[in-house]
């Protein structure tokens, strides 16, 4: 261009952003739900844990709803699950190493876990309110990042059976139950505190683990204590970096129980091996793994040949660890949709005030708390095994509610996605990692069939549970008619339990919603009450979330429901 030419005129509009450096405002966007206490924002949570006997506790619960609503916190969560385990089979010089590497931010959320006793409490304290004041702590913790919580409910769960074992309890329960946290690799003899897992299931088996090939050989005497050599696989090896496993082998007895540790006591490596790693849609975060056994040394923990009957106070702890952790994500999921939906306006109106969302959101609102109400329950049941009815209570209701709420937990994990939109399927967000979460506790542990089939065995093994069963759930009536009814026709429907195998998700259904009316009958507002009996008890052709009847209240409903944040 020469100097007398002149510049072609602009047209641009002369504004202030002329240079078009700002496109827009952001608006309308509901702030992060972080830095709140998921103790004092839960008022379900504190009603059940001072109804259930853990109100000495408030002081010690509130400092850890504190800590686990902390930015912070909740950032390790998403920094666990973004850097997936690494397994090295080989150190650098060649030595077989089998050793899983864990992000930080995973070892920082174990730290957490162990130093609050999350895995020892009720056992060095135990008393009123001891397993109601673990699981409310759980409870919270588990809504920061659910898949760490595997090892520590393990570790925890672990204690009743190795107890059958006193010579081997004297040895380890004192590592086990000490609050703190350490992931070195080494032998166990330099560790003053250590983590427990399991190693039960084969690829031919499956939940059916009597049909277990591994073989234990006595290495000398034989029997219980005693120690043998393991030979052959396991198909799951959850957190592989336990320093000692549970293990079921077939003996010259029969199948039994055996304490396995990653090193011998000579400080050498016990020849087990991880093959690989599970690639897991969920529980990302935890290891889970193949591993052959080539000559392990374990010790026979309980009788020869009842290796079942010695685990299964584990499994049964393990499965009440699956009811807390399938309650928490929905009350995680249940926060994340009343929150977002609080701060969110559409079409003229916050989303919380529209009818048809209100539906929605009181509906997801009322199957967390019937969660967490149950749970809570059988936890105080735990805590007074010494009373029968509790015993019998506890036994039943344990597979029950480990059937139903775990159940449950998936399609209420998307319908809280689908309240927050496009924006709950991002990565940025908690909910796609509970979506992916939410069919885990209903498979591991027994998965739904398995859990009608122990309902079933406890029936036939000790009739006097369902009573007890029934007589929990008595106490509620009177006080609503479609309880009264919905309670009359499930007692009917057990005077005859021939076919139960063919009716048992029918009837265990019901079981479980009838022990939930119960209980939000005689402890939850009338609204709670209310809605959950005219919505799940009362014949009704639409399954979907959303469908509460005209004249709920839903509004108090979800105020109740919602964490004040922002």
């Amino acid at each position: 261009m020469t100097a007398h030419q002149s510049k072609p005129e602009c047209h641009m509009p002369q504004t202030e952003d002329r240079y078009l450096a700002v496109t827009h405002d952001v608006f309308n966007q509901p702030p992060a739900l972080e830095n709140y206490n998921l103790y004092q924002q839960d008022t379900a949570l504190r009603e059940a844990v001072a109804r259930e006997s853990g109100r000495a506790a408030t002081d010690e619960l509130n400092a850890f709803g504190e800590l686990a609503g902390k930015a912070e916190t909740i950032d390790l969560g998403f920094r666990a699950n973004a850097n997936k385990p690494v397994f090295h089979t080989h150190d650098r010089f060649g030595h077989r190493i089998d050793e899983v590497d864990f992000h930080p931010a995973y070892h920082e959320l174990m730290r957490i876990a162990l130093e609050h006793g999350l895995h020892s409490s009720p056992w060095t304290q135990p008393g009123p309110g001891a397993h109601v004041i673990r699981a409310a702590k759980y409870y919270m913790h588990s809504q920061v990042e659910a898949a760490h919580c595997c090892p520590v409910t393990m570790t925890f769960a672990a204690i009743p059976s190795i107890r059958q074992q006193p010579d081997l309890a004297r040895i380890w329960e004192p590592k086990i139950l000490a609050n703190h946290y350490d992931p070195r690799n080494v032998p166990d003899g330099d560790k003053t505190s250590v983590t427990i897992g399991m190693a039960m299931t084969e690829k031919q088996g499956g939940s059916d683990v009597r049909a277990n090939t591994t073989r234990a050989y006595p290495v000398g005497t034989e029997g219980p204590g005693q120690p043998y050599e393991l030979v052959g696989h396991k198909w799951f090896v959850s957190a592989p970096m336990c320093d000692a496993f549970l293990v079921l082998a077939q003996a010259p007895g029969g199948l039994s129980c055996f304490l396995m540790p990653r090193w011998r006591p000579d400080g050498s490596k016990n020849p087990w091996q991880i093959q690989r790693l599970k690639n897991k849609m969920g529980n990302v975060a935890n290891a889970s793994s193949e591993a052959e056994l080539r000559g392990a040394l374990a010790w026979m923990v309980g009788e020869e040949g009842r290796g079942v009957r010695t685990i299964i106070e584990m499994v049964a702890m393990t499965r009440f660890d699956c009811m807390i952790g399938s309650a928490a994500g929905m009350r995680q999921a249940v926060a994340q949709a009343s929150h977002h939906c609080r701060h969110r306006s559409a079409f003229g109106a916050r989303l919380s005030d529209q009818p048809l969302m209100q539906n929605v959101l009181a509906d997801l609102a009322l199957e967390s708390e019937a969660a967490l109400a149950y749970t809570l329950r059988i936890a105080r049941a735990l805590d007074q095994q010494d009373q029968e009815h509790e015993r019998l209570l506890a036994r039943l209701a344990t597979p029950v509610g480990k059937y139903w709420i775990c159940k449950r937990t998936p399609n209420h994990a998307y319908e809280a996605m689908e309240c927050i939109g496009g924006s709950g399927v991002m990565e940025d967000c908690i909910m796609p990692r509970l979506f992916r979460e939410s069919p885990v506790n209903a498979i591991w542990e027994g998965s739904g069939n398995v859990q009608c089939l122990d309902t079933l065995r406890a029936l036939q093994k000790e009739p006097d549970t369902l009573h007890a069963f029934f007589a929990e759930a008595a106490l509620a009536t009177g006080a609503d008619t479609r309880f009264d009814r919905f309670l009359g026709r499930l007692k009917d429907d057990f005077a005859d339990i021939s076919d139960f195998q063919y009716r048992a998700r029918n009837l265990v259904d019901r079981m479980a919603l009838a022990l939930q009316a119960s209980l939000l009958i005689r402890h939850a507002p009338t609204a709670v009450a209310d809605a959950f009996c005219a919505s799940r008890l009362e014949p009704r052709t639409a399954m979907n979330y959303g469908n509460l009847p005209s004249g709920t209240d839903a509004a108090s409903i979800i105020k109740r429901a919602t964490p004040v944040v922002g």
